[in-house]
């Protein structure tokens, strides 16, 4: 795609640990939402990741993930509104299937997951990035949110679940210090939804905001 063509919708990454609350804030604020986890590989791709310590596949690694098919639906919706995107089972860990994302003329959309932060760099260099975010918490809160969520939807043995969760516990902070290099900017939920009313607004925040963004609902953006 030219870089040169005008582009009328820009994207917001939301990232953050696992368990961070990403989805429910991206659902919160109102504006569309192309959700990265589909963009998983599926088990058995040779390129999959393992764990040293178990041989299980490391599914928080950046290599089990398409990052160029994540990047190439961002920019399909920057520029035209619609993509197609994948409808992944992450219990199964395979692609069941496939749909038609459609913003249609909205200015301003959401794509998250833990390696939205991975895309930063690109997003800029293509004109496409409104702003990156990283939700930051404290461990054993996100590790609590973590497994209810992963327990209620089935989504690994609750072995699995236990010894992932136990790690990336102890990972978390160094987690918010790689995707807070990588160009998402650390916040809390509070200073996530100021952030996200000045980029519907079209404004830049560089700290908390003023009063009156985060006094801002974000519907109609």
């Amino acid at each position: 795609m030219s870089s040169l063509s005008p582009i009328p919708t820009r994207v917001v990454l939301l990232t953050g640990p696992s368990g961070s609350g990403k989805t429910s804030l991206a659902a919160h604020s109102g504006l569309p939402v192309l959700a990265l986890d589909d963009f998983y590989k599926e088990s058995g791709d040779p390129t999959l990741p393992p764990l040293a310590a178990t041989g299980e596949t490391d599914w928080d690694s950046p290599l089990s993930w398409d990052a160029d098919a994540a990047l190439d639906a961002i920019e399909a919706l920057c520029r035209r509104g619609r993509a197609r995107v994948p409808v992944y089972d992450i219990g199964a860990s395979a692609r069941v299937g496939e749909s038609t994302l459609d913003i249609d003329r909205t200015p301003l959309f959401i794509a998250e997951g833990i390696f939205a932060a991975d895309l930063v760099e690109r997003c800029r260099e293509r004109g496409l990035l409104a702003d990156a975010l990283c939700l930051r918490g404290h461990p054993t809160t996100t590790f609590r949110r973590r497994l209810a969520r992963d327990l209620r939807e089935a989504r690994k043995p609750l072995p699995v679940l236990l010894r992932r969760g136990w790690r990336l516990m102890r990972a978390e902070r160094a987690i918010v210090t790689r995707q807070s290099a990588l160009g998402a900017h650390p916040c809390t939920r509070e200073e996530a939804l100021c952030r996200l009313a000045a980029a519907a607004a079209g404004r830049h925040v560089t700290a908390r905001g003023t009063a009156a963004d985060r006094a801002q609902p974000l519907a109609g953006a």
